[in-house]
């Protein structure tokens, strides 16, 4: 059985990524891309669909000893896990070095006391766990081969096979240090050159030295952006500048439930705000190659944004369902794909449009074409504003009248009209300007309930939604309008958990509710840290403080978050780690900083 989704640490190389668990299991990795089949992929099965544990012996029925201690070496994403065993200690250091060939997941075996038996056991299965490869050695070396694909492995120590599964039993004593690598490779071509573990172990450790010494941020919550930082770097796939909301599929917003999916794909939504958090923090680059990422993936055709594509651009993401994978403890059904790629998200033409603002206005280099796209964004806008549509949250039910929705359609033509007012791009200047106002005027008679002082979910509704706390951070009203205030007020008596974090909209148990779908989900880590920001927004900066570092809390020892809390179980769940997340933790982090609400 998988280990609870907090247990797990990240590892990647920007274009992948691995879970590996406290026992030293990886039971996740797709290869050699963040969306490819999974050659492990225990974390949403059992053992039999695929998994490679590295750690302490043990005896045959127990249960695997987890970590003493673990974390990542600096600011690094270099895992190193250490067990206090009865016959001394032991470290394992994992890690994925950043590549230009072939992908490698690298572990590296150290005796630190005594001396400590040991065990690999590696169990690749090809196709989300359904393919047994063919496994036979080539001269020193194992290879796993299954269609298109071979996993190449290799180490020092001798191996051994038994029940489909690659063996290595072996003792460490101080000073001893022992790799282990598997290497992906097409199967029609040689075998990649063998790996380096120990040169590229310090190649990985300069990367992200490097890397880290861009930030800009050096306020009191630094530990936690770094590591934030480090993340949305794991989640960007580096060939093309696309970036991932989260690296799984199908961890489960509601354990056993079917509220399952595949976050392995670049929404634009999450992309932009990424994009935002990247820009304040001093990581221009990312930016520029997200930017490309985007006109690549629009191309000359706007009028058919999608809310998402696949993390080279690709359209078509087409879902499916994994019958043979009993999903994450019994969450099933198991999802690739994601069918919300066509829905109607009329927010994203904002999310959009304000990220390209912010990259304008921090000074990244002028792009003719992204000033191009953005005009005919607004002009298709300006046509579409008035439809109903899914909204941010990706209801599955009719579509609606989102005030999120309107909202950011406000936001797009705000953003237009002041790169038109710079001079930077020539357009209908006079009409757009009419055309926010309309939109202004049109959410607040028709999105707002006057008797509770608070906007709603869509037009005509009394449900709320905590896509509402953005309204003042976009500035389609000021902190202090009492229509701000009421909202955030009715969202903490109507929206909050028992702990004082924040659902996205009510959700109806049994029945479906609003987003079409049976079950109840956890509290949406984003929207509690939007009602922080808020909080700090409207002058309430030790309430704010308190509920930030209460979600700091949340985190696990790795820092790492995931979609949501779910306050029942007291414990993460959704996909792992989640960009959607961390973003907002970033945000929150640089506005309390500025405000001075950081003592205490």
């Amino acid at each position: 059985m998988a280990g609870r989704i907090e247990d797990y640490a990240l590892i990647g190389d920007m274009q992948t990524a691995a879970l590996v668990c406290r026992d030293g299991t990886v039971d996740w990795l797709c290869l050699p891309r963040f969306d490819s089949h999974a050659i492990f992929a225990g974390l949403l099965g059992t053992e039999e669909h695929g998994f490679w544990r590295l750690g302490p012996a043990f005896p045959e029925g127990a249960e695997p000893p987890t970590a003493d201690r673990r974390g990542y070496r600096g600011d690094s994403l270099i895992l190193e896990s250490e067990w206090d065993t009865p016959h001394g200690t032991v470290r394992v250091t994992d890690f994925m070095p950043p590549r230009d060939g072939a992908p490698q997941l690298i572990r590296i075996v150290e005796g630190v006391t005594g001396r400590v038996p040991m065990r690999s056991a590696l169990r690749m299965r090809f196709s989300y766990g359904r393919v047994v490869p063919w496994v036979h050695r080539n001269e020193t070396r194992t290879v796993a081969v299954a269609g298109p694909d071979s996993v190449w492995f290799d180490t020092s120590v001798e191996t051994y096979g038994e029940s489909l599964t690659t063996y290595a039993d072996f003792t460490v004593a101080p000073g001893d240090r022992i790799a282990f690598t598997i290497s992906w490779q097409p199967s029609h071509k040689e075998a990649p050159p063998e790996p380096e573990p120990e040169q590229s172990l310090e190649a990985t450790e300069d990367f992200w030295r490097e890397w880290v010494g861009h930030c800009t941020y050096h306020g009191p919550y630094r530990e936690a952006v770094v590591r934030s930082l480090i993340t949305l770097k794991a989640l960007t796939y580096a060939p093309t500048g696309g970036i991932v909301a989260a690296p799984t599929t199908s961890l489960p917003e509601d354990i056993g439930g079917v509220r399952n999916w595949d976050y392995r794909y670049t929404w634009l939504r999450d992309a932009a705000i990424t994009l935002s958090s990247l820009l304040r923090t001093g990581y221009r680059e990312e930016a520029r190659a997200w930017r490309e990422w985007l006109l690549r993936a629009v191309a000359g055709d706007p009028e058919n944004l999608q809310i998402m594509y696949g993390i080279a651009g690709e359209r078509e993401l087409g879902e499916a369902e994994l019958d043979w994978l009993p999903g994450y403890e019994n969450s099933a059904p198991v999802r690739v794909g994601n069918g919300a790629a066509h829905q109607l998200q009329l927010d994203v033409y904002g999310e959009v449009t304000e990220a390209l603002h912010l990259a304008h206005m921090t000074g990244l280099a002028r792009n003719d074409y992204a000033s191009l796209l953005q005009l005919k964004l607004i002009r298709y806008l300006e046509k579409h504003w008035q439809e109903p549509d899914e909204g941010i949250w990706e209801v599955r039910g009719p579509r609606r009248h989102f005030v999120h929705s309107k909202v950011m359609a406000w936001v797009a033509v705000d953003r237009t009209i002041k790169l038109m007012e710079s001079g930077d791009v020539d357009g209908p200047l006079d009409r757009w300007k009419d055309l926010r106002d309309e939109i202004h005027r049109d959410v607040c008679e028709k999105g707002y309930d006057k008797e509770r002082n608070t906007f709603t979910q869509s037009y005509g509704s009394r449900e709320l939604d905590a896509s509402l706390l953005l309204i003042p951070q976009m500035g389609f009203l000021p902190p202090d309008d009492k229509r701000v205030i009421g909202t955030i007020e009715a969202i903490q008596r109507e929206l909050s958990t028992s702990d004082g974090f924040i659902l996205r909209y009510p959700t109806d148990g049994d029945h479906a509710g609003v987003d079409g779908l049976p079950g109840d989900e956890g509290a949406f880590l984003a929207c509690s840290f939007w009602m922080a920001d808020d909080l700090a927004m409207i002058g309430r900066v030790d309430e704010a403080r308190k509920l930030f570092e209460k979600l700091l809390s949340l985190r696990n020892d790795l820092g790492l978050l995931a979609e949501e809390w779910d306050p029942r179980l007291q414990r993460q769940v959704g996909n792992f780690p989640q960009a959607f997340s961390h973003v907002p933790l970033i945000d929150t982090a640089l506005r309390l900083t500025a405000s001075g609400a950081y003592g205490g």
